[in-house]
């Protein structure tokens, strides 16, 4: 390495950093600034250490890197905008990251709750296998226990009711996932449910009912129980194969990724709940609250798929941008 020419090259971004670090009341913008040049000069600096044998240049760039250190452990930060940040670009990169894994886990989840469905529907073993009792009309009668579950409650509070329930399955889901069985098993007790209620609706001819009370929220609510589920299985995963990694760096890295979803899903289900609280037993239309909840699954991908995507990219961009200026001016 030419040290000469590399300390050349970088000077600019060392007298930035200087001046930052030394700087008092740094806007947003410059705060960002102080961060990604203390990385940057940091990656630098271990590059120098591996390479070059001047003293007098690395004693320099530590002292900076532990001016600006202080900088940046010192620097307020805005709590709006790092909620901002975490709503536009760390959740939904997260979620983007992921979608192999919990669409997979929908897919399967699916199949399994339509499998059961038919069974029930079609075959009186599925009672006996099941235990299901012979009489099921308490449930599945008009203005039955499938109907009522949505309206014998105050809405604010069945509301609240269910957000912490659907977190609490949500939060199973994920952090049981490192050990993949136990995420499994609540992912096929939750598909069983579905498909038994599903199945007795249909047996008593009144599968028009189950989706218009179902879909409302279930459909939102599925999905967040679904990358719950993904997000869980994808750091046991990691656990089993770290790849290039070390077992317990891959692991952290994931496991950090999985909190930030678990996290996001906090408001995802807050949704949920509102929707299943105030829109599906309300005296709308079926169609109509159908639709509502179609529209709330519809805002979700595109927050994946469009957001998240373009976060994920964006991110990818801005690390190649980064080691492309430091091998470059290196040679």
């Amino acid at each position: 390495m030419d040290v000469d020419a590399y300390s050349y090259a970088h000077r600019r971004t060392w007298e930035r950093l200087d001046y930052l670090a030394k700087r008092g009341g740094l806007t947003g913008a410059e705060a960002d600034e102080l961060v990604t040049l203390y990385r940057r000069t940091s990656q630098q600096l271990a590059r120098l250490q591996s390479h070059s044998p001047d003293p007098e240049l690395i004693a320099g760039l530590s002292a900076l890197l532990a001016r600006a250190r202080g900088k940046v452990i010192g620097t307020r930060t805005d709590t709006w905008q790092e909620i901002g940040r975490f709503v536009t670009n760390g959740f939904p990169a997260a979620l983007y990251r992921a979608w192999p894994w919990w669409v997979s886990v929908a897919a399967v989840f699916l199949l399994v709750s339509a499998g059961l469905a038919s069974w029930v529907d079609r075959s009186d073993s599925a009672r006996t296998v099941l235990g299901i009792p012979e009489d099921t009309r308490a449930l599945t009668e008009r203005g039955g226990a499938f109907e009522t579950y949505y309206s014998e409650h105050p809405q604010g509070a069945f509301a609240a009711q269910v957000w912490t329930n659907n977190a609490w399955v949500a939060a199973i889901a994920l952090f049981t996932g490192v050990l993949v069985l136990p995420a499994v098993y609540l992912l096929f007790m939750n598909a069983l449910n579905l498909g038994v209620s599903a199945g007795l609706m249909a047996e008593a001819g009144r599968l028009d009912a189950f989706f218009g009370f179902i879909l409302p929220h279930g459909t939102l609510e599925l999905t967040a129980i679904f990358v719950a589920g993904g997000a869980g299985l994808k750091l046991g995963w990691t656990l089993i194969d770290p790849g290039r990694l070390s077992r317990v760096a891959a692991v952290a890295r994931q496991g950090r990724a999985t909190a930030t979803v678990a996290l996001g899903l906090v408001g995802v289900l807050l949704v949920c709940g509102g929707i299943e609280g105030f829109v599906t037993p309300s005296a709308l239309p079926a169609p109509v609250r159908v639709a509502i909840g179609f529209a709330a699954e519809a805002l979700f991908l595109v927050y994946v798929f469009v957001v998240g995507r373009r976060a994920v990219l964006a991110k990818a961009e801005r690390a190649l941008n980064e080691s492309g200026d430091g091998s470059t001016a290196g040679r």
